[in-house]
């Protein structure tokens, strides 16, 4: 699909009062006899960051994946601007995807492409209109952006764990995504690299203001970047609201998680 059809879509979304951006309503879903969600609603606003956050197979990726539409739940709905994903057309949906950025838990750059060619890499493949030159310009300034633009012609693994993240948030940024989607963006690094993320992202949402998705077992990042935090357990949200509001929860599972994060 076209930019100016992409444009469109914003502009029809706008024009449709949309100011949720994302939305997740009463979302089940189970593999083989596990339930992982359990009725899970939650919504994101533009402008706005929600961390995710919970126990190691809570169902947190999962919601990502669903969100971006490789995953469909069993009942309730996803909706991406107020637009339900679900059966939608592959052309539709590779539309509304579009739209949205992904920063995969590894970075999961092409290790045959050099760090240029990786954030060229969604360029090349849905802004066909472009020249060759508008295409380097883009990659550089986005490059410039996550601090990477001396980088360019290096292979990922001439990099730190922490430089191959910020080139994949270069490359979630290629299409001007309004949803950027963040599994585990400080996994693996050391705490001075990832408060050099957590910067980041906050610099870049201040800039782009898109509504953004955390999942992280990183308590310190999520309360440096969320606006507001979810915390699930055994499929359900078991609390909502900010770091200090989850801090004055009185429910045990909350104040257990607090306390060993």
């Amino acid at each position: 699909m076209s930019t100016i059809d992409q444009n469109t879509l914003k502009q029809q979304d706008n024009e449709a009062g949309h100011t949720t951006a994302v939305a997740v309503e009463d979302v089940y879903k189970s593999f083989g006899a596990q339930r992982v969600l359990n009725g899970v609603s939650l919504a994101v606003s533009r402008g706005e960051t929600l961390a995710i956050l919970g126990r190691s197979g809570t169902g947190k990726s999962v919601l990502l994946r669903m969100i971006i539409g490789l995953q469909m739940p069993d009942s309730g709905a996803v909706l991406i601007h107020g637009q339900d994903i679900a059966g939608l057309s592959i052309d539709r949906l590779s539309a509304i995807r579009k739209n949205m950025g992904f920063l995969f838990q590894n970075a999961a750059l092409y290790d045959s492409l050099t760090v240029a060619q990786n954030v060229a890499f969604p360029l090349q493949h849905n802004e066909k209109d472009g020249s060759d030159s508008e295409q380097s310009d883009r990659v550089r300034q986005l490059l410039s952006e996550v601090g990477m633009d001396g980088h360019l012609d290096k292979m990922p693994s001439d990099i730190s764990g922490g430089m191959q993240k910020r080139v994949g948030l270069a490359r979630a940024l290629a299409l001007n995504p309004e949803i950027l989607l963040l599994d585990e963006p400080t996994a693996g690094l050391d705490p001075i690299s990832s408060a050099e993320i957590d910067d980041l992202i906050l610099k870049l949402q201040s800039e782009h203001r898109m509504a953004s998705i955390v999942v992280t077992h990183d308590l310190h990042s999520a309360k440096t970047i969320a606006d507001r935090l979810i915390l699930l357990n055994q499929g359900c949200v078991t609390a909502e609201g900010t770091f200090q509001e989850l801090q004055a929860s009185n429910d045990e599972f909350v104040r257990e998680f607090l306390k060993h994060s």
